[in-house]
């Protein structure tokens, strides 16, 4: 959506006439005109409570009182005179309740739709806004918490789209860390490979156990290496040094351990991007933790944070020889200290350090740039580009990434105190942008549901059978690739695809099932509000009934098939006669008596429901928050099942009301498509 739409258009016009009128009958001005929706559509669809605050200001500038509902009497006849205004009511102690001209608002809803082109926007002009999202170790296949980071973020980059903003999309590749040394270690000292090996062994897996699946029980077997086989034990520091020695090596860059660690790094990337390909989920941009190391990226944060006086150097206590930033952020933790350590003793850099250098850089405020080369072309064209610090792999066409107005790191609650951090450092060095430029999106965990796990092969205890969710857990071998849940929601969607359309080809039936599971997921995962945490549970998120993806979806498949069995020409004679009544008093009028009619408030509340989208939308981008939005994709979904058993369209004798129902169908079946579109749900043209 690039340009307003015809509601927000009449709420923007009402506004700016209470404003008009306050300035001139009371000589106030106002900035901020409050708008509610009344709870049904017989009380009005919005309703101004600004009478109250005038006389409250009135109060203040004279000395004098006026009732609210005198005042909502004067305002009145200023509303009244709004294009697609039907009439205005005073109500209560001095509520302004405006009712809508149905037959108009219909009229130019069904033909906003109709509208084969929108004005552009243009977004290079706007500011950029951006979604760093997924940034998954590359050290092993993706699991089922990846897969709720991912999702969020995708349909929050969407959102923000459908907003009409300018977005990047950025997923942070730790390609030097801890986990892909451990990795490194399994391939050194427990497998006995160099690179040449690995790069075989990766040609000569067979396809249901690719390379991340590969380095996942690799990882495992490295966790029990480090604790001499007792998954209870401690840790063995003589083979911790293992680990010191290969992430040195990783580090410092340009010798044979470097070499594989970015092979496997980078492989398993190329892995976690086809699994988020099945999710609909793409990128922009993976900047890589090795280039902020060797473009020296922490060093001028570092020098920066040090002439600000941001951090300070610790001569004596537990933080002897450190560089820490001061805060006042006391959480009762070692880990979570008010004085967060930046640099510790030995000189290696913290997590949130390299995160400071790294939002500065996002907020065009580092005075530094990556190198970028391809890294993956879609089908569609669509290109990610990868951060180098060669400069001779540097491809010039590349565009222009980073310099973004405000960022939303998407990274679970845990590391919110991190993202504390990185805010206020940013902040102190840049008052300018101040702390609002970074925007922490944290969400919690996801669990699985103890029918979940048994669905999936997980042996579970008694315990843990008893429980309402089951944590994941590495060491305990509870842990799902996301691949094989996408798998398995795809077998059981595929199952009622077969009992319901056995006459659909093989490819057909997979090709809806994948959608259905898609939905399913995507859905499951948003509906939740971002602090809830998920048990995600395989029947619950298939369901064709309740709050689930294949409900909504199933609905916007049933009114697309009212217009697939739909007469041509009776729905050519209900789209003239619905685009009449924009400009033919008499047919405004015929349209008006269905409104008026016994069932005229219910087929009302729908249109208003379904013209809201991009009031959701809005509202969904503000507060950073999809489940609004999947909340009212079911609203609508459920509103229209409604509407579908209640009234009969083919069939319909009377031709008006025909052509009501037909707009209405039509109208609720594009805004529902569009709002699931949205939440990167697809609409199959079966279920």
């Amino acid at each position: 959506m690039n340009t307003r739409s015809t509601l927000l258009n009449l709420h923007a016009q009402l506004r700016e006439r209470v404003r008009q009128a306050a300035q001139e009958q009371f000589n106030i001005a106002l900035e901020q005109i409050p708008l509610e929706v009344p709870p049904r559509v017989e009380l009005g669809d919005v309703a101004f409570p600004i009478a109250f605050e005038l006389a409250k200001r009135i109060r203040q500038a004279t000395g004098s009182s006026r009732a609210p509902r005198q005042i909502a009497d004067i305002l009145r006849p200023a509303l009244e005179t709004v294009e697609g205004v039907e009439r205005v009511e005073v109500a209560g102690a001095g509520y302004l309740n405006v009712f809508f001209d149905r037959a108009r608002l219909l009229a130019e809803l069904f033909s906003e739709k109709r509208s084969s082109t929108r004005p552009a926007a243009e977004p290079e002009a706007r500011p950029k806004r951006i979604v760093e999202h997924t940034n998954i170790n590359p050290n092993k296949a993706a699991h089922i918490g990846h897969l709720r980071n991912a999702v969020l973020g995708d349909a929050f980059v969407r959102i923000l789209r459908a907003a009409g903003e300018r977005v990047e999309v950025q997923n942070y590749i730790d390609n030097t860390g801890v986990q892909v040394a451990d990795t490194v270690v399994g391939f050194i000292h427990l497998e006995g490979m160099a690179l040449s090996d690995v790069r075989a062994l990766d040609q000569s897996l067979p396809v249901d156990r690719p390379f991340d699946y590969y380095c996942w029980d690799l990882y495992a077997r490295v966790g029990l290496f480090y604790r001499n086989g007792d998954p209870d034990g401690p840790e063995d520091p003589e083979k911790l040094r293992l680990r010191a020695e290969v992430l040195h090596a990783i580090e410092k860059g340009d010798n044979e351990i470097a070499e594989l660690a970015d092979y496997v790094s980078m492989r398993i990337v190329e892995c976690h991007l086809k699994t988020m390909e099945r999710l609909g989920i793409r990128y922009d941009v993976l900047p890589r933790e090795s280039e902020i190391l060797h473009l020296h990226f922490w060093e001028r944060a570092f020098e920066r944070l040090k002439a600000a006086g941001v951090i300070r150097y610790e001569t004596e206590g537990r933080n002897a020889g450190c560089w820490v930033m001061p805060t006042d952020l006391h959480l009762g933790t070692e880990e979570h200290e008010a004085d967060k350590i930046l640099v510790r003793s030995n000189g290696t850099v913290t997590y949130a350090g390299k995160d400071i250098a790294y939002q500065l850089w996002k907020l065009g405020l580092l005075g530094l740039d990556f190198y970028y080369k391809p890294f993956r072309t879609y089908p569609d064209g669509h290109r990610v580009w990868v951060t180098t610090s060669d400069a001779r792999e540097h491809d010039p066409a590349a565009p222009k990434f980073g310099g973004g107005t405000i960022v939303y790191n998407v990274i679970d609650s845990r590391q919110s105190y991190t993202q504390e951090v990185v805010k206020r450092a940013v902040a102190a060095l840049a008052p300018e942008v101040g702390a609002d430029a970074s925007v922490h999106l944290a969400y919690e965990m996801v669990a699985l549901s103890p029918a979940a796990c048994e669905e999936l092969g997980i042996e579970l205890s008694e315990e843990d059978r008893a429980r309402p969710f089951v944590e994941m857990s590495g060491r305990k071998g509870l842990g799902v690739k996301a691949d094989d849940l996408i798998d398995q929601l795809e077998a059981g969607a595929l199952g009622e695809v077969e009992a319901r359309h056995a006459d659909l080809t093989e490819e057909e039936k997979r090709a809806v099932a994948h959608e259905i599971a898609v939905g399913a997921l995507r859905y499951f995962l948003l509906k939740w509000t971002r602090n809830s945490v998920i048990a995600f549970d395989f029947k619950e998120a298939l369901s064709f009934d309740g709050e689930t993806g294949p409900y909504c979806q199933y609905a916007a498949v049933r009114a697309g098939s009212i217009f697939r069995k739909l007469d041509p020409e009776v729905r050519e004679r209900a789209a003239t006669m619905i685009e009449d009544a924009l400009r033919n008093g008499e047919t405004a009028d015929l349209l008006r008596r269905v409104f008026a009619s016994e069932s005229g408030d219910e087929l009302w509340t729908l249109v208003m429901l379904a013209a809201r989208l991009e009031e959701v939308i809005a509202q969904a981008a503000t507060a950073a928050e999809p489940a609004h939005l999947a909340k009212y994709a079911f609203q609508l979904a459920k509103a229209f099942n409604l509407f579908y058993h209640r009234h009969r369209i083919i069939g319909e004798e009377d031709a008006v009301k025909q052509a009501v129902l037909i707009a209405i169908a039509d109208l609720v079946r594009r805004r529902l498509t569009e709002a699931l579109n949205t939440l990167g749900i697809s609409v199959p043209e079966r279920m």
